[in-house]
């Protein structure tokens, strides 16, 4: 779909797919271990991914994989999903699948809406979305994740009690954010004092993105919603 489309209904929300050329060592990670990791094609299941009943975390655009790479070290119960469409965030994350021997990891290389489309509803147990690009352009605001569409979708794959969280340094994404979820009758923001929203919580593992925002000055605001 183009980029003009209606917010509630747009499929591409992210920019380029690749940037510098890839080594010898990291085309190999592409050719060999993405296709024992990657999302299957067809319904998508716990089963169908990890083959048991475990719960499952999904990771909206993962960017190098560090965060993801932590918290399945972290929690190796759960299944984690990531998507992402930025060839080189993959190899990123495949780097850390092969050096930490993680089997609780699957990647999907392209829209996350892809992979949700698939998933039953009610599937998932937590849902991430940190640092997203957050097309700060009034004219661009139809390709922010947090957006009817992709939230109605999102909403309906996360079972009663999830908690989804959304990381940014962006003022307008955070101003975004907070205006869309307030609207919502579908999510309970889980902050009771500003500590809440504007200190990393222990169990939310940093990224390069996060680090880079804090030398740059710039504050960084933790959002954590629950699915009612």
């Amino acid at each position: 779909m183009t980029g003009d489309g209606d917010p509630t209904t747009l499929r591409r929300l992210y920019g380029r797919r690749q940037g510098h050329k890839l080594r010898a060592g990291q085309s190999e990670l592409v050719e060999t271990l993405l296709p024992q990791v990657a999302v299957p094609a067809g319904p998508l299941a716990a089963r169908t991914l990890f083959g048991d009943a475990r719960p499952l975390w999904f990771e909206i655009g993962f960017g190098s994989g560090e965060h993801l790479a932590a918290q399945a070290a972290a929690n190796l119960d759960v299944g984690l999903i990531g998507a992402e469409p930025f060839l080189n965030g993959v190899v990123g994350a495949l780097a850390h699948i092969r050096e930490q021997s993680l089997g609780n990891v699957r990647l999907h290389m392209g829209d996350a809406l892809d992979v949700l489309d698939r998933l039953p509803d009610g599937a998932l147990s937590r849902a991430f979305l940190l640092h997203p690009d957050p097309w700060p352009k009034a004219r661009h605001a139809k390709r922010r994740f947090v957006n009817p569409g992709p939230l109605d979708l999102l909403a309906a794959k996360l079972a009663p009690g999830a908690e989804l969280r959304i990381g940014t340094d962006h003022p307008v994404y955070c101003r975004w954010t907070l205006l869309q979820m307030a609207r919502r009758a579908d999510f309970a923001w889980l902050a009771e004092t500003p500590a809440d929203w504007q200190q990393r919580p222990a169990d939310w593992p940093p990224t390069r993105y996060e680090a880079k925002a804090r030398r740059q000055g710039h504050e960084v605001w933790y959002l954590r919603y629950r699915r009612l």
